[in-house]
């Protein structure tokens, strides 16, 4: 650089004022030029953090427990405090859980999926809407916790609240076939910057072939019920096959993480490839040839997608070689998918890898959130994969767990701190559904689309 090479061999005097000021201009320049790596390198580590993390960082820090559960109340639930005992069932409630099953092997599975199944009947309100959680900012209809709340009352045979569940969600449906991040429980959008996510064309079909594959398909009622249903598997299906791109993976977007990613996430392409294979299943019944071979060809697509771009780099997060294990390999197996030897060495390597200190499961590798907090619907869906895949030790590893860290009024809080105390919110209603899949699993096997 000239001006720096003039600089340093010394001005003659009359020209120092000159000199000075050059000197002035580097020194900005140079600062400027700092000012601008700096920024490149952050937008690097950005980068970074989105390509092998597949995500932002969401919130680090993990509430402590805000309710210790739900009771019925004379306007719908009423909120516990953190220390509320356990309290036997009503008449009602007992009369209404007697219509199905309570699974569970052992006093303790039973006292777990008795409360899990009357906090579901709570949080789902009389039109089918489906509050995550009793609480602020949980109080809203996720699509895929709601999907998860109608499989576990179907297979435990309240098929009455599961076809009021399936068909709220028909009527929560967006024109083009998906469905909101969330909506309120009065049905509408929450209306927030929350993305869209895709995964819902997959858990809603996939729980409405789930009710369907528990029912009498003689009986008119079924025929009837799955007519009602059927134009939501379709759109949700056709949109679902619509955005796959050409490596037969659906496109990047949001999942259950709920945060951003420049990538294709496990926890998108598993649910819609479980929920197009219920539609192919669903099209023979209704006699809809056609969708039925359309999307066959896209389950073939996105089976060999999933298998060469997540498989061959042992399906972590995204079709990255450090793409990081997530719980949504679960969701590939059992009773989801038919059992698969790769899949399952997969869910045994992200399970040591995401096993906490505490014994529970954090969401993934690279989860940017509270890395000492467990989350209960992860562990639930590692207990389901292994009582499905008939691991019954396995299984019993994670349930023994998820009951051991109940609110003291029995409920399943969303998160487990680092010191093994339930945290966030209690009951969730995704992991009550999942817990009494993976009971019912226990027991009997469940189908697989």
């Amino acid at each position: 650089m000239p001006k720096l090479t003039r600089r340093n061999s010394g001005p003659a005097p009359e020209q120092g004022v000159r000199s000075v000021g050059a000197e002035a201009v580097h020194v900005g320049r140079n600062k400027i030029r700092s000012i601008g790596i700096a920024v490149v390198g952050l937008l690097v580590a950005i980068g970074i953090i989105l390509t092998v993390g597949g995500a932002a960082p969401p919130t680090r820090t993990t509430r402590p427990l805000l309710l210790g559960g739900i009771a019925a109340g004379p306007d719908g639930p009423i909120a516990l405090p953190t220390d509320a005992p356990p309290t036997p069932a009503t008449d009602v409630e007992r009369a209404w859980l007697a219509q199905g099953t309570v699974p569970g092997t052992t006093p303790a599975y039973k006292a777990m999926a008795e409360r899990a199944l009357l906090d579901m009947r709570l949080l789902t309100q009389p039109d089918g809407s489906v509050a995550a959680a009793w609480f602020g900012i949980w109080k809203y209809v996720w699509p895929r916790d709601a999907a998860w709340v109608a499989a576990a009352f179907t297979a435990t045979g309240h098929d009455r609240e599961a076809l009021a569940v399936l068909r709220r969600l028909v009527a929560l449906q967006r024109p083009d076939g998906t469905w909101e991040a969330r909506y309120r429980l009065d049905g509408k959008p929450v209306g927030d910057d929350r993305a869209a996510q895709l995964d819902a064309n997959g858990w809603v079909p996939w729980a409405i072939w789930f009710w369907y594959a528990h029912q009498d398909p003689n009986d008119p009622a079924t025929v009837s019920a799955l007519g009602e249903l059927w134009p939501t598997v379709r759109a949700a299906s056709d949109r679902a096959v619509g955005r796959l791109r050409g490596n037969g993976l659906p496109p990047k977007g949001s999942d259950y993480w709920e945060t951003r990613t420049d990538q294709a996430t496990l926890g998108t392409a598993a649910p819609l490839l479980a929920g197009l294979r219920g539609a192919v299943a669903l099209a023979g019944r209704v006699g809809d040839a056609d969708a039925g071979q359309r999307w066959a060809g896209a389950v073939a697509r996105l089976d060999r997608g999933i298998r060469v771009e997540f498989g061959e780099v042992g399906y972590p997060r995204t079709a990255h070689a450090k793409g990081g294990a997530d719980t949504a390999v679960t969701w590939l197996g059992p009773p989801f998918a038919r059992p698969d030897e790769k899949v399952a060495g997969a869910v045994r390597k992200s399970a040591e890898a995401l096993t906490l200190p505490n014994g529970g499961i954090l969401p993934g590798e690279h989860w940017g959130g509270d890395l000492t907090a467990a989350w209960t619907p992860e562990t639930a869906s590692f207990a389901l994969f292994s009582a499905a895949s008939g691991d019954r030790a396995e299984a019993e590893r994670w349930l023994t767990w998820l009951a051991s860290h109940r609110t003291a009024h029995g409920a399943l809080p969303e998160k487990v701190d680092s010191a093994g105390r339930p945290a966030s919110v209690a009951p969730l209603a995704w992991t009550s559904a999942a817990v009494l899949l993976a009971l019912v699993a226990l027991d009997e096997p469940l189908p697989i689309p």
